[in-house]
């Protein structure tokens, strides 16, 4: 049952805030991109990649926001739970649309097989690995041994996207050298959350800046329009 008790706290209400900005940031953007597309291949792409953003992390977050303002229960924390497997599902196919966004920015440029072939196994393993019910994702506990393996999966297929982009460095004037900043700081910020939060629940606060770097990246996109 919700606690009827719950006071709402400043830090909770930053929380909510903060979350509904970004989601709103997210779905706006994406609505940008597809509306000024009018057939460009590559902005068609950044607005699916935005809107797999906005609506993967509308999982996890929404019931985030619920219950920072009216606090926790039992139903929230199951939506949270599955909410955090949706949305681990959808950012890795964030990173495989990044790929073909990678090869649309820079079509004189071909992408290292290898590279491209540790993209595409990494993430379809992950995505196995999410879906098993061993990971508990419902349950306070979950399960650390597939949660370590699954995001060490994960970076695997953010390594493989730093290297295209560290590839193509400044090629046609885009700079897109700062995604590699972009993808280094949101795995940096997110690992140690997912591996250490539940016992260090400060940890958590790396959240802020991770999500401010997938932020940058769409706004790295909004840049070419």
């Amino acid at each position: 049952m919700s606690n009827t008790s719950y006071k709402l706290k400043m830090p909770d209400l930053m929380e909510a805030v903060f979350d509904t900005g970004y989601l709103l940031f997210d779905l706006i953007a994406g609505i940008v991109f597809l509306s000024a597309a009018k057939g460009n291949s590559l902005y068609v792409l950044y607005g699916i990649l935005t809107l797999t953003l906005c609506g993967g992390d509308a999982f996890h977050l929404v019931p985030r926001v619920i219950r920072a303002v009216k606090g926790s229960s039992e139903k929230i924390e199951h939506m949270l739970g599955r909410g955090l497997q949706i949305s681990s599902i959808t950012m890795t196919a964030f990173y495989v649309i990044l790929l073909y966004i990678w090869k649309l920015t820079f079509p004189g440029l071909q992408a290292p097989v290898a590279v491209e072939a540790l993209i595409w196994i990494s993430a379809i393993i992950r995505i196995a690995i999410c879906m098993l019910p061993q990971n508990h994702w419902c349950t306070e506990e979950g399960n650390m041994r597939l949660s370590v393996i699954r995001n060490g999966v994960f970076a695997i297929t953010g390594i493989g996207v730093i290297i295209l982009y560290a590839i193509s460095g400044n090629a046609g004037g885009y700079h897109m050298t700062r995604m590699v900043a972009a993808i280094l700081i949101s795995f940096g910020c997110y690992l140690p959350v997912t591996l250490f939060s539940k016992k260090k629940p400060m940890v958590g606060i790396l959240m802020i800046p991770k999500t401010c770097a997938y932020m940058w990246i769409i706004i790295m996109g909004l840049q070419l329009l």
